[in-house]
């Protein structure tokens, strides 16, 4: 006899989230390798040049990126570096889920390229350069939300905001659903 699932073990919430979230026992760095040539870090390590060329990182993907310039663009970068930046706030209200697909594209462009490693960065490295990475990491190597956020955990402590986490939980939702009508199709 088969086992039925429960239903209510289908979806995740934001609080199932935060509790995986809250397993994580690392300190907080300036910059972590949290998926192979992909790493998260604040805006300290974004704006020391010399650190990011010894690291070897190529590109750099900013999701605090001020229309000020304050937090570095092309013109502090220079050619040294390939540079995206994405004017995201750190809150309840902001629609992150717009710069998914963008920023996954750069992340996996940026990992094609030779010797590609990209740095994705906001101010404390946390939110919302973690929040892009799962969202590649969901989009680019079809992994549930669960197990994106348990792969970097093991490597950075993150947390992104409630906002964010239910976000992401629509596009895993979405992805979900789009691969069941794939096997069914």
């Amino acid at each position: 006899m088969a086992a039925h699932k429960d239903p209510r073990k289908e979806y995740l919430s934001v609080k199932d989230l935060e509790k995986v979230l809250d397993s994580c026992k690392l300190d907080l760095h300036q910059i972590d390798e949290v998926w192979p040539n992909i790493y998260i870090g604040n805006v300290g390590i974004a704006q020391n040049r010399t650190a990011l060329q010894k690291l070897g990182i190529t590109h750099i993907l900013n999701a605090a990126h001020s229309k000020r310039g304050s937090i570095g663009d092309q013109r502090f970068y220079g050619n040294s570096f390939v540079y995206c930046g994405i004017p995201a706030e750190d809150s309840t209200y902001f629609d992150l889920d717009v710069y998914f697909r963008p920023a996954a594209d750069f992340i996996h462009k940026a990992l094609k390229s030779s010797d590609g490693k990209v740095l994705v960065h906001c101010i404390m490295g946390m939110s919302r350069s973690s929040t892009l990475v799962l969202a590649y990491l969901m989009l680019y190597h079809h992994m549930p939300l669960r197990y994106a956020i348990q792969k970097v955990i093991k490597k950075r402590a993150i947390y992104p905001n409630r906002n964010f986490l239910a976000l992401l939980l629509d596009l895993d939702l979405q992805l979900k659903t789009k691969r069941k009508t794939c096997s069914i199709l």
